[in-house]
């Protein structure tokens, strides 16, 4: 006896499966790929870093992200004289300005911070006199 949906002109060939083979209603074709709910690098290490942690400021206990801690943590060691976080502090600065004209953020400041600047970034480079004073 045939099966109801045999259709004697129907033609198994390539790209047209014979109908009792095909893909079942509601299942997948790929049962075993990734499961609903998994997420990926970029959004497992983006929700980790909004995680909230408390720190202690000046002896007062504060919640703030991970992002902004290790941010503060960057910060102070740039301006305790790290040349490495001195760098990664720039980097973000520059990356992170919307203005395509200012390429660096040392075009942003002042004339006179801009000569701190160069004159501490001298002194961690092995010079150890420190003055700026051939720019101006």
């Amino acid at each position: 006896m045939p099966e109801p949906d045999y259709d004697p002109r129907y033609e198994v060939g390539f790209a047209k499966p014979p109908k009792h083979s095909r893909f079942q209603k509601g299942r997948s074709g790929n049962p075993k790929g990734r499961p609903r709910g998994r997420h990926n690098l970029d959004t497992l290490f983006e929700r980790a870093l909004r995680e909230k942690v408390i720190i202690n400021e000046h002896g007062i206990r504060k919640t703030v992200t991970k992002l902004e801690a290790a941010m503060k943590q960057l910060a102070n060691k740039a301006a305790s004289g790290d040349l490495a976080a001195l760098r990664y502090v720039t980097a973000i600065v520059a990356a992170g300005s919307d203005d395509p004209a200012a390429e660096s953020p040392t075009k942003q400041l002042p004339d006179a911070d801009l000569k701190v600047m160069r004159g501490v970034l001298k002194r961690l480079e092995g010079n150890t006199d420190g003055d700026d004073d051939a720019d101006n």
